[in-house]
């Protein structure tokens, strides 16, 4: 399901443009495999992406939770008891790479890991409060505010990343609604206009890339 989201979005975002550039998305899978979490970062920063969306589908121990979430990275602790056990959950799926900081001292290889990693931060919380309101217009929402947990796969300290959690497949209602053409076109469409509303305000810097 989740997917199949992907696919469609990625359709989108390759017939938009910003500001007359065309836009073009990267998929860290294509089809259902497995992808290690710390690939999907070396993946995204390979292509020098302007940002990272995680698409997910939640899952929780009753099927009385529902609603779609946003999460960006935190460095601090998860925002909740909830977001922590799901950033948990998420990350078991396997082991954290390591960044590869071509940095001798270690202290200023820190020192610039946490100004970066701050930046986006900043970044992502605006990116996923674009996505969530957009969300949110079209959905039912599991938390009406942008959450923070400490991700795996939102790790890339130079391309804001977000974590959308569409829906929980605990849920029989809302994963017989994930299942359905019009609501993942619903959610590819709410996806794009918050990533619409994010370069609108953030325009992704100039960059030669080599993919």
């Amino acid at each position: 399901m989740v997917l199949q989201i992907a696919h469609r979005l990625k359709a989108r975002i390759n017939e938009s443009a910003m500001n007359g550039n065309p836009m073009r998305a990267y998929l860290t899978r294509d089809a259902d495999f497995f992808v290690p979490l710390h690939v999907r970062v070396q993946k995204a920063r390979r292509v020098q992406a302007d940002l990272f969306v995680s698409i997910h589908a939640d899952a929780f121990l009753t099927a009385a939770a529902h609603g779609a979430s946003v999460f960006a990275l935190s460095q601090s602790g998860a925002s909740s008891s909830a977001a922590r056990w799901l950033a948990d959950k998420e990350n078991r799926a396997d082991l954290i790479g390591g960044l590869n900081v071509k940095v001798q001292d270690q202290q200023v290889a820190h020192a610039m890991l946490d100004m970066s990693t701050t930046a986006q931060i900043k970044d992502s919380i605006r990116l996923a409060g674009a996505v969530l309101g957009e969300i949110g217009s079209v959905g039912t929402l599991h938390k009406g505010a942008v959450e923070q947990a400490g991700f795996a796969v939102l790790k890339a300290p130079d391309i804001p990343s977000v974590l959308v959690e569409t829906a929980f497949i605990s849920n029989p209602d809302e994963e017989q609604r994930l299942r359905t053409d019009a609501y993942q076109d619903q959610l590819a469409d709410a996806i794009m206009r918050g990533i619409h509303r994010y370069f609108a305000a953030n325009p992704p810097l100039a960059r030669s890339r080599t993919v």
